[in-house]
Order: C-alpha cells, then sequence, then structure tokens
C-alpha cells in the first residue's frame, strides 16, 4: 500500500513491481485516484482480488492510493471465497497499523485589481484563509496561496463582489 498522485504514478508502480517480481504467480492491484479506479486480478478469477481490495480502500474513504499483494503461488486451494478472504485480509490488516493523513491540494493565484478593492481582497483572503502578498503597481498586483478549492471559492466571491472587475493573470 502506497500513496499516489497520479493513475499514470500509479500504473508506474505497478510495473516496477511486476519488474521486481518475475516470478510471482499474480501481481493484483487497486488504484484510487480522485474518484477513478483502475484494478487488475492479474489472472485470478475474476472479482476475487482486485474488487475486494478496493472494497477495503473504499470502505476507509481513502484516495490517492495504490495497494498492491504479490503472490507466489498461484493454486486454487483457497477457492474464490477464500482468495475473497485473503485478499481483503492482505490489504485491511496493514491498515489497522498505519497513520492517516489528509491530504490538501495546494495551488497558486495571481490577480490584478483596482486599487479601492484591495481592502475587500485582504479580507476575502483572509477569510478563505488563504496567504496573500501584495504588491503595488499601475494596480494591486497580489499572489494567493492556499488550497485549491479555497482559491477557487476565493475568486468567486471576489469577481462577484467587485463586478467582475478583477483579472486573473497567469
Amino acid at each position: 500500500m502506497e500513496p499516489v498522485t497520479s493513475l499514470e504514478q500509479g500504473l508506474e508502480r505497478v510495473h516496477t513491481l511486476r519488474n521486481q517480481h518475475p516470478d510471482a504467480a499474480h501481481v493484483c492491484w487497486c488504484l484510487l485516484v480522485n474518484g477513478q479506479v483502475r484494478q487488475s486480478d492479474d489472472g485470478e478469477p475474476s472479482g476475487t482480488a482486485a474488487a475486494p481490495m478496493q472494497n477495503v480502500l473504499q470502505h476507509k474513504h481513502l484516495d490517492q492510493v495504490l495497494a498492491t499483494v504479490v503472490r507466489y503461488f498461484g493454486g486454487v486451494k483457497l477457492g474464490a471465497g477464500g482468495l475473497v478472504r485473503a485478499y481483503s485480509q492482505a490489504i485491511s490488516e496493514p491498515l489497522q497499523q498505519v497513520s492517516f493523513v489528509t491530504l490538501r491540494v495546494m495551488d497558486q493565484l495571481q490577480v490584478e485589481l483596482a486599487f479601492e478593492h484591495e481592502s475587500l481582497l485582504r479580507r476575502l483572503a483572509q477569510e478563505w484563509n488563504l496567504q496573500l502578498t501584495v504588491e503595488y503597481q499601475q494596480q494591486v498586483q497580489a499572489m494567493l496561496e492556499g488550497e485549491k478549492a479555497a482559491l477557487e471559492g476565493f475568486y468567486k466571491a471576489l469577481s462577484d463582489q467587485v463586478r467582475g472587475q478583477v483579472r486573473q493573470v497567469k
């Protein structure tokens, strides 16, 4: 189990695991990133490996995570029910030992607006819990940093209150 920030990063990690374990019978995995799911039973009977792994991850409300199980013995002695239990347990047991952290997507926003709106800019930046750096040129140039969702809400609120008299700078 490991954190990932993109589907591409997760898929590359699966590829790396396959190369590290060339003699493994199965490299089963489940990848959850920003609401998207990719998974593979890798030759196990359909629904007996990746789906149980996905159920565990989603039950824990996890995102941006790759869960993998490398299995060397590929026999059928466990049966379908046994495989489901084994893959579920392989994911759920390690999760009992970890500390969870909430990942916040951070971003920046640069805006330009008239001097008369600077106090509104400062008030809204504080309300939305954003870091603000201001420079004075022909207009107020502001660089804001914080959570992406907060920046989006801030910009909408600012634009509404100044009736569109704000420009987002690249």
